[in-house]
């Protein structure tokens, strides 16, 4: 796409038009990999523990990470105090 940009293959009226085709086709690429990399964004922040968890589980369904991989990426997101008092609880 860039190519055929540079070469005047493709003209835009609109930067509106370029974005939309751009964000195409970066999604075209791997579904998964743009629910991996929200999923390492989340953090839970202010929200309370269950709107956290149902925030995990929506974007985990599609990430298309199991077992170790998404216990490590919800202990990553979750709030620090709650984390810390859960490990300790062991």
């Amino acid at each position: 796409m860039l190519e055929d940009l540079e070469v005047r293959l493709l003209e835009y009226k609109t930067v509106g038009e370029f974005l939309v085709d751009i964000k195409k086709e970066f999604r075209e690429g791997d579904e998964e990999e743009v629910k991996v990399a929200e999923l390492r964004r989340l953090e839970q922040g202010s929200k309370t523990m269950k709107e956290f968890i149902q925030k995990f589980r929506r974007i985990a369904r599609e990430s298309g990470y199991e077992e170790q991989p998404l216990v490590k990426e919800f202990k990553w997101g979750m709030n620090r105090m709650i984390c810390q008092k859960l490990m300790k609880s062991k």
